[in-house]
Order: structure tokens, then C-alpha cells, then sequence
């Protein structure tokens, strides 16, 4: 394992996400899995997922960047990379030089995206993307026809693709994706009636693959399945056979004992009911440790045992009740992950916060070093 400067470091561990990867996959049947990587494979290092999951059997990578999928060229990875939204018109000639897949929906980006192609004389793959009923980005099925016949009749440009995103797939209960599903469907289907159907046709996310919802997709498109987080905790269960590949450790960097009624952190916010060992552990939110965690139940591992965040998290540290146990400088903590029997998974730490695992993995900041190891026990 890579040494680290400082007592506070992420593993990562690219043996679960090469078995995620290769688990769903297999769930994937005949669509091909394109791995998502954007803001940095999650927290855990594009380039380093992007190869990883490509080795497991991934056939494409997905970005939400001009620069996200630029870096990836640039590391020599050589995967078709589908960007997922449409970008500024100064990142076209890039995207062109690149050879990247572009997301398209508006005329006018369409007209651009044309015309930089003509001028450089290359003819750029474009997926087009359907806005069924998430009412982010896409063209709205009524206007998705005429936005086909464009491109097919812009011969600097090659409708590869048309998806949609499903807006409810993490919540089974929710009738939306249905409903989705059915108008992307419809819109197909005209497709296939004029002969225009492109290669890929493509629904699936990770919860919609995890639930089985659309067997017929030509892609899915991964993201937080492949760190072996669940979508949602409503799809914790089919998510079972995952493996998260994150965590978050640091070393203990001060120890105090504290007496009843002595207050700690900023505000001095929080009394201490009974005399306890405070450990101080050197990170905050400053490295992707929620502020307000202390104030809804976060915890730390410590000695295999779940003690809580006492006191506002500062910038660069924050401190934990260790209560009676015999802590010392240099013991090992874990914020995210597992220690002896006790897991803290991200997903927990996203209900305390009344958010999603996502934003937790995702909100761990670039300046804790990232440790990449394989076949750890």
C-alpha cells in the first residue's frame, strides 16, 4: 500500500469494483455496461475506475464533462466515452479531436456541433437525448422526431444513439418510471416504423439494471452500482451482492480526557454528560466531512467500536467520545467502512443527513490521498 503524508487517507479498493463491474455485467446480459465516472469515478479517481472497470468487462465509460472525458483521453484510454448533457460550444473542436460521444437535444446545439465537425472534416458521433418525464435536460418527446431527422440530415453527423433517464428508478414504489418507459417506447417505435432506429437505444441506470426494469436497453449505464453503494435504501436488497470500494480513515492526533459538563468544538455546542477520552482526528469538512454530522448521531470507528462525533466538525479536524476506551496517539479510525465487526456504509451516513450516498463518497475532497490497492482480504 502507497505511503501518505497525513493521518487522514482514503482506501480504495479496485478489486470490488473489478467484481461489482463483473457482477453486473452479467445482470447486464446482452446490453453492453458503460461504466460512469464523472466527478472523479465518484470520489474515487476516473482513471483508475475508467481502467479498472474496462478490465472487468465494461464496454464504455460515461462523463457529464468535456474536461472529465479529455482527461480520460489523455490517459490513453481508448473506450468510446459517452458525455451526458450537452456542453459550450468552445469544448466542441476538443470533443471532435477526442473522438468522444456528444449528448445532443437542442436545435441549436446541434447546428454548432454540425458545423465545427464540417470545419474540421470529421463527422462526430452523437447520442440524442429524450426528456421522458425527469424535466432536467433532453428534448421533450414531441420534438424528439424532428430533432432525428436534423442530425441524420447534418452529414457532418452520426446518430450512434437515443436515451432517456429515468427520474424514480431508485424508488420501486414510484409509478413514474413506468410511465417513462412507456413514452421512450412509443418514441422507438416510430423510429423503427421510418427505419431510423440508431445502434443503441439505452434506459437503464444502476437502479432500473439492479431492478430489472428494461431488459431490452443496449446500454446500461452505471454509475454508483459499480463503487457497491445501492441507489437508494429502498434497493439496498437487490444490491446485496455488491462491494463498496471506499473508505475513510484517519489516525488519532490528540487525546484529552474531559470532564462532565466541559464543552468541546466551536460554540462549545455539546456538554459532555460524564468524563470521557476525547480523540481529536485530523479532518473536516474541508476534506468532505459534513459540518453538521455531530449533530445527527454521526459516529467514528475507533477500536472497533462505534463512538460519536462530539462538538461542530471544523475545518480540519473534529473530535470523537471514546468514552472509557484507551485510545492513544496513532490509533487508526474509520469514518467510512468497516472496522473488527462494526460497518459504517455511506449510505447510512447519508440518512443521518437526510441526503444520498452519492453526495457522500462524491464530497470527499481531493486533498485526502487516495490509496489503491487489490486483493485485500
Amino acid at each position: 500500500m502507497n505511503s501518505v503524508n497525513r493521518w487522514a487517507w482514503v482506501e480504495i479498493d479496485l478489486t470490488a469494483i473489478k467484481t461489482n463491474v463483473a457482477v453486473l455485467v452479467k445482470q447486464a446480459g446482452r446490453a453492453e455496461l458503460w461504466a460512469t465516472v464523472k466527478a472523479n469515478g465518484y470520489g474515487h479517481g476516473a482513471v483508475e475506475v475508467a481502467r479498472t472497470a474496462l478490465s472487468a468487462g465494461a464496454r464504455g465509460l460515461c462523463v457529464a464533462l468535456a474536461d472529465e472525458a479529455h482527461q480520460l483521453r489523455q490517459a490513453k484510454i481508448v473506450a468510446p466515452i459517452l458525455i451526458v448533457s450537452e456542453q459550450p460550444e468552445v469544448a466542441f473542436e476538443q470533443m471532435l479531436r477526442d473522438e468522444v460521444v456528444a449528448t445532443v437535444y437542442n436545435e441549436a446545439t446541434i447546428n454548432s456541433y454540425a458545423a465545427v465537425a464540417a470545419r474540421l472534416g470529421v463527422v462526430g458521433t452523437v447520442h440524442l437525448k429524450v426528456d421522458t418525464g425527469m424535466h432536467r435536460v433532453g428534448v421533450p418527446v414531441a420534438s424528439a422526431m424532428a430533432r432525428v431527422e436534423q442530425i441524420i440530415a447534418a452529414k457532418s453527423l452520426q446518430l450512434d444513439g437515443v436515451y432517456t433517464h429515468f427520474a424514480a428508478a431508485d424508488l420501486p414504489s414510484h409509478d413514474e418510471t413506468a410511465k417513462q418507459q412507456r413514452r421512450f417506447d412509443d418514441f422507438v417505435a416510430e423510429l423503427d416504423r421510418k427505419k431510423l432506429r440508431p445502434k443503441y437505444v439505452h434506459t437503464s441506470n444502476s437502479a432500473a439494471l439492479l431492478r430489472s426494469l428494461n431488459a431490452v436497453t443496449d446500454i446500461a449505464r452505471v454509475g454508483i452500482a459499480i463503487y457497491g453503494i445501492a441507489p437508494s435504501n429502498e434497493t439496498e436488497t437487490v444490491a446485496r451482492g455488491l462491494r463498496p470500494a471506499m473508505s475513510l480513515h484517519a489516525r488519532v492526533s490528540h487525546v484529552q480526557r474531559l470532564e462532565a459538563g466541559e464543552g468541546v468544538s466551536y460554540g462549545l455546542r455539546t456538554r459532555l454528560e460524564k468524563s470521557a477520552n476525547i480523540a481529536t482526528l485530523p479532518l473536516g469538512y474541508a476534506d468532505g466531512v459534513p459540518r453538521r454530522l455531530w449533530s445527527v448521531g454521526g459516529e467514528v470507528l475507533i477500536g472497533g467500536k462505534r463512538c460519536p462525533i462530539v462538538g461542530v466538525v471544523t475545518m480540519d479536524q473534529l473530535m470523537v467520545n471514546c468514552g472509557e476506551i484507551d485510545v492513544k496517539i496513532g490509533d487508526q479510525a474509520v469514518l467510512l467502512g468497516a472496522q473488527g465487526d462494526e460497518v459504517i456504509s455511506a449510505n447510512e451516513i447519508a440518512t443521518r443527513l437526510d441526503t444520498i450516498g452519492y453526495e457522500i463518497v462524491c464530497g470527499v475532497s481531493a486533498r485526502v490521498p487516495r490509496v489503491y490497492f487489490e486483493n485485500k482480504a
